[in-house]
C-alpha cells in the first residue's frame, strides 16, 4: 500500500527543503532547495567539513583582501552544497542570493551570474539551477532581467498575491509562497489555531494557484515553509511543494488518504489586479503581514549569513 508521501507525489512534485544529504537521499524528491539558515546548520556537521574547507581554500586563492576571500568562499560554499545535492536529485537545486542584496537589482543580477559561473566551472548547466531571490520589487526586477538572460529564478520570501503576480509577470520560473510564516503571523495576532481549510497560509497559496491558472501563467507555484503535514496535504495538487525532512518522514510513515485539493483545470475565479511599481508598493504597504514577514525574513537570512561569514573568516585567518 502506498504511503502518504507516495500518494502526494501522484499529483504534486515534492521538493526537499533541506541541506541534509541523507534526508534528501531517503525521500527521493525531484528537486531540493537550500537557504542561508539551512546551510549554516549543515556546515557545522563534521561530515560536511570537507565542503567548508574546499570553499575556504577557493576563497583564499581568489580574493586579495579578507573580505574578498570571505565573499568568494561564501559563494563557493553555497555552490558546494548545491553540487552535492545535484548528485542525489534528478531535477534542480535552488541556491539563494545574499539576502543583503534584496534591495539592489544590479547587485543581485551580478551575484546570480557569479553563482551560475561557479556551477558552470564544475560542469553543471544553468538549466539545473534556480537562483533564489527575495520577492522585493528590486528582486523581481532582477529576476525579469535574469530570465531574459536564460537564468532561472525562484522567488522566495513571498507572502502576498501582488508579489506573486509581479513575479509571474516578470516570467520567473518558480515562486515559493511561505505557508507557515503567514500562519505564524495570524496565530500570534489573533491567538487562534486554524483548521487546514481555514489556515491563512493555505488560503494564500490556494488563491495564488487559482489566479495563476486562470491567468495562464507558466510560473510554477511551490508552497513552502510548512508547520505541519496537514498544511502540506491541504495543498495537494499544487504544482510543487517543498517540505522539510521531519514532515517528509511524517508523510512517509502514514497511510492516510490524500485527495487532490487543487486542480489546475478547475481554478476558482479571482478578480484581476493591476501590476506596476506604484501598485506593488501600495498593496504591500496595505498588507501588514506581507510587509512584516518579508522584512523579518530578509533580516533573519542576513543574520545567518553574518554568522556563517564569521566562521568562514576565522578559517581563512587561521
Amino acid at each position: 500500500m502506498a504511503n502518504g508521501l507516495e500518494k502526494l507525489k501522484q499529483f504534486t512534485t515534492v521538493v526537499a527543503d533541506s541541506g541534509d544529504f541523507q534526508s534528501i537521499k531517503k525521500y527521493q524528491p525531484q528537486d531540493s532547495t537550500t537557504n542561508p539558515s539551512l546551510i549554516l546548520t549543515a556546515s557545522q556537521k563534521p561530515e560536511n567539513q570537507h565542503l567548508v574547507e574546499d570553499a575556504v581554500k577557493y576563497g583564499k586563492s581568489k580574493g586579495k583582501t579578507l573580505q574578498e576571500k570571505t565573499e568568494f568562499a561564501m559563494d563557493k560554499l553555497a555552490v558546494n552544497f548545491g553540487l552535492e545535492i545535484l548528485k542525489i536529485v534528478p531535477g534542480r537545486v535552488s541556491t539563494e542570493i545574499d539576502a543583503r542584496l534584496s534591495f539592489d537589482t544590479e547587485a543581485t543580477i551580478k551575484k546570480a551570474h557569479e553563482i551560475i559561473q561557479l556551477y558552470k566551472d564544475s560542469g553543471i548547466d544553468k538549466e539545473k539551477i534556480l537562483v533564489k531571490i527575495a520577492s522585493t520589487w528590486e528582486g523581481i526586477q532582477a529576476a525579469k532581467k535574469l530570465e531574459e538572460q536564460g537564468i532561472h529564478c525562484n522567488m522566495t520570501l513571498l507572502f502576498s498575491l501582488i508579489q506573486a503576480v509581479a513575479s509571474a509577470e516578470a516570467k520567473a520560473t518558480l515562486i515559493s509562497p511561505f505557508v507557515g510564516r503567514i500562519t505564524d503571523f495570524y496565530k500570534q495576532k489573533t491567538g487562534q489555531n486554524y483548521e487546514p481549510s481555514q489556515d491563512p497560509g493555505v488560503i494564500s497559496v490556494k488563491n495564488i494557484f487559482n489566479y495563476f491558472k486562470q491567468s495562464g501563467y507558466k510560473t510554477v507555484v511551490m508552497g513552502a515553509s510548512f508547520r505541519s503535514k496537514e498544511q502540506v496535504l491541504a495543498l495537494a495538487g499544487c504544482d510543487y511543494l517543498t517540505v522539510s525532512p521531519n514532515l517528509l518522514e511524517e508523510l512517509a510513515s502514514s497511510n492516510i488518504e490524500v485527495p487532490r485539493i487543487l486542480d489546475p483545470a478547475k481554478p476558482h475565479p479571482i478578480e484581476k489586479i493591476s501590476h506596476d511599481e506604484k501598485t506593488f508598493r501600495w498593496l504591500m504597504n496595505e498588507d501588514e503581514m506581507a510587509t512584516v514577514k518579508l522584512s523579518e525574513g530578509i533580516r533573519r537570512f542576513a543574520a545567518d549569513l553574518v554568522k556563517l561569514e564569521s566562521e568562514i573568516k576565522k578559517k581563512i585567518e587561521a
